[in-house]
């Protein structure tokens, strides 16, 4: 499956069990694991778990099967190989602020075909 429907059926997953404050957060040039990361808050540790297996069961039903899933009721991540899914509580999202981290990169990283910063 593409990237671009992988993530859209990941969140289609995620609103399909009202997740809040959804983030795709594209880090295909930052990193080589995966290419997008999406991050959602639930509202309970409850909500988290739903919101995860909602994840799990989409992508199965579409033949994409989950390379891992990990965590706990404060953080579920589910690995579907070009696409990444951390379902978090809202303390526990704050705390990590992923966004921030995949987006704000420092000043001396360099991008694969950007050119380096003059010395």
């Amino acid at each position: 499956m593409q990237t671009e429907a992988l993530s859209s059926l990941v969140i289609e997953a995620l609103e399909e069990l009202r997740g809040r404050e959804i983030a795709e957060l594209d880090v295909a040039g930052l990193t080589s694991v995966t290419d997008v990361m999406v991050v959602v808050s639930g509202t309970s540790s409850r909500h988290v778990g739903a919101l995860a297996d909602n994840v799990v069961e989409h992508a199965k039903k579409s033949g994409v099967r989950p390379l891992g899933v990990e965590g706990s009721q404060e953080w579920v991540l589910v690995d579907l190989g070009d696409v990444v899914v951390h379902v978090m509580m809202p303390e526990t999202r704050k705390l990590y602020d992923l966004e921030r981290l995949w987006t704000e990169l420092p000043s001396d990283v360099v991008r694969e075909g950007a050119s380096p910063a003059p010395q």
